[in-house]
């Protein structure tokens, strides 16, 4: 994956010492987000993802619980901002997930995409990428804005962060 020039580009890291703070951090970034927005979610297992989308569920509105679509490729949750939660963990190349149809997805909803680093052909340039790693404290949680709209949407976290709110 490459990085977009500077200015279209901007980067955080938060550790996690637990699922509440992951949700939460995931819940500001949700506050932000719009139908269109793109989110990536990448790490190993257990390191978070769906964790991560169930906090950007909840700040989006969704009705229901956020459960991982690892059997179902793809997940339609409705709400004041739809959410499609889809999974590559189980398929074979990114010409599955587009023949699912991600990219029309993004017309009507926010779309976050587990595994997204197995399939980066699938991947739009505009996005929001969060890496998950296993740390010994719990974990590290790296948001990436790829992308105009999406290096805006990290920066405005960063600012929060650094102002103290």
């Amino acid at each position: 994956m490459s990085v977009p020039e500077p200015m279209h580009y901007s980067e955080m890291s938060v550790e996690s010492r637990s699922a509440e703070e992951t949700r939460a951090l995931a819940g500001r970034l949700g506050e932000l987000l719009c139908v269109g927005d793109f989110i990536a979610l990448i790490g190993p297992l257990g390191a978070g993802k769906t964790c991560f989308a169930q906090g950007l569920g909840e700040a989006l509105g969704v009705r229901g619980p956020v459960t991982s679509p690892t059997f179902v490729l793809m997940r339609l949750h409705r709400g004041q901002r739809p959410l499609c939660h889809a999974d590559a963990y189980r398929v074979q190349d990114a010409a599955e997930l587009l023949d699912a149809g991600i990219e029309d997805w993004l017309e009507d909803t926010v779309v976050a995409l587990e595994w997204a680093d197995t399939v980066p052909e699938a991947l739009p340039p505009e996005r929001i990428e969060v890496i998950l790693e296993h740390t010994e404290w719990g974990r590290r949680v790296r948001l990436r804005g790829m992308g105009a709209r999406a290096a805006a949407i990290i920066q405005r976290m960063r600012d929060h962060d650094d102002s103290g709110h």
